[in-house]
């Protein structure tokens, strides 16, 4: 449950909040969330919606045989209200996962297989003409849900691409002048194959800096799939879900995140993490500071799916290859985004950490 525990760890010193935490002395900690939040999330309320994302949690494991650390990763994005594109080859679970998400948390849920015919209407909708009224009338896409898979989105075309993912950053669609929120919460799962496979447009850095995490499901290891096998010989297991908690609770949860304690020693090896991305010569490019603010905002998450109320660099460290590798680009051209993911794996273990 959210706990007030390891208090040592964080600083004595006061200090000024990064964007969207609260940072503050340990004493001083929920004053500091008071002020800053205007509708804190009550301790009971909180325990018992962490309970249910745990119990969420064991049941995607249960379903999703060998792959914990891409659940917790998953989970970490959704509660940090972030998106996630996943690369790796068709099978190996990604649709299986974000159905059963959806069952567990009761999200609407829809998918759509990206082609290079389809068109940008096709996911956001389209005004349609009614003789009857003379009047038109707005058919919504299947990006008017909780939780959208989009398969294979580096089949579609650049110009659909786009539009979905202005859509996904602003939350909303724009159709003749008119303005349609998106549902809350909203998340996607976007898939694509690996770059070089036929009949492919690859995601131009500004898009792919959308998606919050990137992460390569992979194939599950032998005894994974042996348990996968057997599971599924005579029912599948993900049919069998129902709602451990409702779409409100996961809303209240992504408020919680928000509310989670920063340390400005965390902070520290935050930014020296992210520095040290500016100034590797096997880097081009290094990460920004929205970047910097996505990885604060993730390993705040994180701490929310453990249970703490602080960031500890733990934290930083669980989550810092999916947020920053993407964010990043090589000066060699045909390196990959696995080339990127080691790159910010050493800088992790070169940068000290002063607790």
């Amino acid at each position: 449950m959210f706990t007030h525990e390891n208090q040592s760890r964080r600083s004595d010193n006061a200090a000024e909040s990064p964007p969207q935490a609260s940072v503050a002395e340990p004493s001083d900690r929920h004053a500091s969330a008071a002020a800053s939040h205007h509708h804190t999330v009550h301790p009971d309320v909180a325990r018992d919606l962490l309970e249910k994302i745990e119990t969420v949690r064991s049941r995607l494991q249960s379903v999703i045989r060998g792959k914990s650390d891409v659940i917790d990763s998953v989970l970490t994005c959704i509660l940090a209200e972030g998106s996630v594109l996943v690369e790796d080859v068709p099978g190996v679970g990604k649709t299986t996962l974000a159905k059963s998400i959806a069952a567990l948390i009761d999200l609407e849920f829809q998918r759509i297989q990206c082609t290079p015919d389809l068109l940008p209407s096709d996911i956001l909708g389209s005004a349609i003409f009614q003789p009857t009224s003379g009047e038109f009338h707005f058919r919504r896409g299947p990006i008017f849900c909780n939780l959208l898979i989009a398969d294979e989105i580096n089949r579609a075309s650049p110009r659909t691409q786009s539009a979905l993912l202005e859509a996904m950053a602003e939350s909303q669609v724009t159709i003749d002048s008119t303005q349609y929120r998106l549902a809350k919460p909203f998340v996607v799962i976007a898939t694509q194959n690996p770059t070089g496979f036929e009949g492919t447009y690859p995601l131009p850095e500004s898009q792919l800096d959308r998606f919050l995490f990137r992460l390569s499901m992979d194939y599950p290891d032998q005894e994974s799939e042996i348990e996968l096998l057997l599971d599924q010989a005579s029912h599948d297991p993900s049919s069998e879900l129902t709602p451990v908690m409702h779409r409100d609770d996961l809303a209240t949860l992504q408020r919680l995140v928000r509310e989670v304690t920063v340390d400005r020693k965390v902070v520290r090896y935050l930014v020296a993490l992210v520095n040290a991305t500016r100034h590797d010569s096997r880097l081009r490019v290094g990460c920004s500071p929205r970047g910097s603010k996505m990885l604060l905002r993730a390993a705040q998450a994180r701490a929310v799916l453990d249970q703490r109320d602080y960031v500890l660099p733990d934290d930083i460290q669980e989550v810092a290859v999916a947020v920053l590798a993407h964010r990043v680009s090589m000066r060699s051209v045909s390196t990959s985004w696995s080339d990127a993911a080691a790159v910010i794996d050493e800088l992790m273990r070169q940068t000290e950490v002063v607790v």
